[in-house]
């Protein structure tokens, strides 16, 4: 089995936390260098259902994405195409459940989306191998674009993104969302969060601080809102983003694991609960586990930065093993809590609160080495922008960023197209057939 082989494989379907517990050990770590460390099987996307192919880069109408994704019923679309699709400062949204989106099997150079984001509002859905870079849409600084590049909403559940390049947001680059908690009730409120969602091997960079954000400096990563419940945030690059790398809200739950944050300015992994918003009202305890991620500081890090800060309150419990700080103060704690949290509100575990049953951690020795050569869409076939932070991490270059202009601008390529031949794939898992000279 050749590298790009290996590459393609590294295909997640959605998380399930199930067969975790409280208490639960983290498994020995017997990750393989250059295979993924998560192979759930808890969503099948749109496996069994139609093939619905892309046949040309126009933000709507017949033969684009917008048109494929607001197909009812099982369908795995797939890409004729490759090249930039203008999403026109719109967003496309998905709101139909058993979808399978294979950026994988579009020519050279993929597929890129600009000017808009993608928001997913409904259950059972699989997003690979996309690169979405909103960028300022051509707006005035601090207009109010503001606008995620991938989001989960709705209630959305058994959501994988995975192998995505998510960059130049206004917003944050990859969250997982859902409504503002507005009664008593938590569960109820729980469901209309978001929940069982998977973040995996993507690209997660330059955030645009200060750009269209109508609150000014907005350069973020990842937010998980309050009270999302399930969440597995795994073998990402995290580069050139302020804050949120990620942010975990109050309430929420998951785990953080083999990421690599590089050139993070203010924060890493962070946990809040903004009391302005939500006074006394009843709250769930957040809970996370954070195991085998590596920290490393760039141009744009502040001398003394904690891999997890519990910042602005809130119950929280944290586990925490085997993860890397390099190039900050070495008497810099890895867990900081906040001045104003009450005492006892943030408690550091012996022991995970839960961990996925089907997940094993990489040693974060190797963490660096392996997300910088796996994660992103199409890591065999990386574009420029990719390439570039990627190089950057590596060096110990780059910075935190206003505009896309300010690396070049949206990308230009050349359309592409080659003819989908489902013969050489396999449709349970989108990975490509080996070729009879590789076996």
């Amino acid at each position: 089995m050749n590298a790009k082989t290996l590459v393609i494989l590294c295909t997640l379907v959605a998380v399930s936390m199930a067969g975790a517990s409280r208490g639960a050990s983290v498994p020995a770590r017997q990750g393989v260098r250059g295979r993924t460390t998560y192979r759930p099987a808890h969503t099948p996307g749109g496996r069994g259902g139609r093939i619905l192919r892309v046949t040309n880069l126009n933000a709507d109408g017949p033969g684009s994405f917008a048109e494929a994704v607001r197909a009812k019923g099982p369908r795995i679309v797939v890409f004729e195409v490759g090249g930039v699709i203008d999403l026109g400062g719109r967003s496309v949204s998905i709101s139909e459940p058993f979808l399978t989106v294979a950026g994988q099997t579009a020519p050279s150079p993929g597929i890129t989306f600009i000017r808009g984001g993608i928001g997913i509002r409904t259950h059972d859905v699989i997003v690979q191998h996309i690169c979405v870079r909103p960028g300022e849409a051509g707006r005035e600084k601090k207009s109010g674009w503001e606008v995620d590049a991938i989001a989960t909403s709705g209630g959305a559940y058994n959501v994988v993104v995975d192998h995505c390049s998510c960059s130049w947001a206004t917003d944050e680059n990859l969250s997982a969302s859902g409504p503002r908690f507005d009664g008593d009730d938590i569960e109820q409120w729980r469901r209309g969060t978001s929940r069982a969602i998977t973040f995996s091997n993507c690209i997660i960079a330059e955030g645009l601080s200060r750009s269209t954000h109508a609150k000014g400096e907005h350069s973020k990563g990842t937010l998980i809102h309050d009270n999302c419940t399930e969440i597995a945030i795994v073998g990402n690059l995290y580069a050139h983003n302020r804050d949120r790398n990620p942010l975990f809200k109050g309430g929420a739950q998951g785990v953080v694991v083999n990421n690599y944050i590089y050139n993070p300015a203010g924060r890493a992994v962070h946990y809040a609960l903004v009391r302005s918003e939500w006074g006394d009202r009843p709250y769930a305890t957040g809970q996370m586990a954070i195991v085998g991620n590596v920290l490393e500081a760039g141009p744009s890090t502040r001398d003394r930065l904690s891999l997890f800060r519990h910042h602005a309150g809130g119950p929280c419990e944290v586990f925490l093993d085997d993860n890397l700080v390099l190039g900050v103060d070495a008497d810099v704690p890895l867990v900081e809590v906040d001045s104003r949290a009450a005492p006892g509100e943030c408690r550091v575990l012996d022991a995970p609160p839960f961990w996925p049953a089907n997940l094993t951690a990489l040693p974060a020795a190797e963490v660096k080495r392996h997300v910088l050569a796996n994660a992103g869409a199409r890591p065999w076939d990386r574009d420029d922008v990719d390439r570039r932070i990627v190089a950057e991490a590596r060096s110990g270059q780059g910075r935190i960023i206003d505009s896309e202009q300010d690396v070049g601008g949206y990308p230009q390529v050349e359309p592409t197209h080659a003819a989908f031949d489902p013969e050489q794939w396999n449709l349970d898992d989108m990975t490509r057939r080996r070729r009879q000279r590789d076996r």
